[in-house]
């Protein structure tokens, strides 16, 4: 008889502990969810609905935090900021007799402004999901903006379609070279 209560008394010691780890194994997931909702906003939901599985979803999203984690992102310099703030300036004033030149100029300008901080960008996807991490709130415009400059000219492409791509290009351009993101801040705060 004190066989069977022993063994009854593991039995329901080892279902205590399955359901514990279990249940602790969903509060970990509930957690990290609501912390990548936070950091990448609506890019979650992008992310979430090109892929279609939450936990790839999440992983891909972790998977970018590692990625820019890595990089040794930097401000730019005061001589750098007046430079491409002068390159934009042109490129806005271009936009009124060459739009679409004017849209594949600025693509590069912000392009080449990450390369100057130190993000990579060799491949377009690598450089949207870099910019995810840091600026989740303006990654699909940049999209957006990339998109459109890559456009060929047999595509017509509406000087509205245009402007707003050089609108979003901007608040991207901005943020690039005026501030680091909060999420840049939040790194460089746990390095110290």
């Amino acid at each position: 008889m004190d066989m069977t209560n022993t063994t009854v008394i593991i039995i329901v010691a080892v279902i205590f502990l399955i359901i514990g780890g279990l249940l602790g194994m969903a509060i970990l997931r509930f957690q990290r969810t609501i912390r990548l909702k936070d950091q990448f906003g609506p890019e979650y939901a992008n992310t979430m609905n090109r892929i279609g599985s939450k936990r790839q979803t999440e992983e891909d999203l972790e998977a970018r935090l590692a990625h820019v984690q890595k990089l040794n992102i930097r401000r730019l310099t005061a001589d750098e900021v007046n430079r491409f703030a002068l390159e934009w300036q042109a490129t806005q004033a271009e936009f009124v007799d060459e739009p679409h030149a004017a849209v594949q100029k600025a693509n590069r300008l912000i392009r080449e402004v990450m390369q100057t901080r130190g993000y990579p960008v060799e491949d377009f996807e690598q450089r949207a999901a870099d910019i995810s991490v840091d600026y989740p709130e303006l990654v699909t415009h940049y999209r957006e903006l990339h998109a459109i400059a890559t456009k060929g000219e047999r595509e017509e492409i509406s000087t509205e379609e245009m402007r707003q791509a050089m609108v979003h290009g901007r608040d991207l351009f901005e943020n690039l070279v005026q501030r680091n993101s909060k999420a840049a801040a939040r790194r460089q705060k746990e390095a110290v």
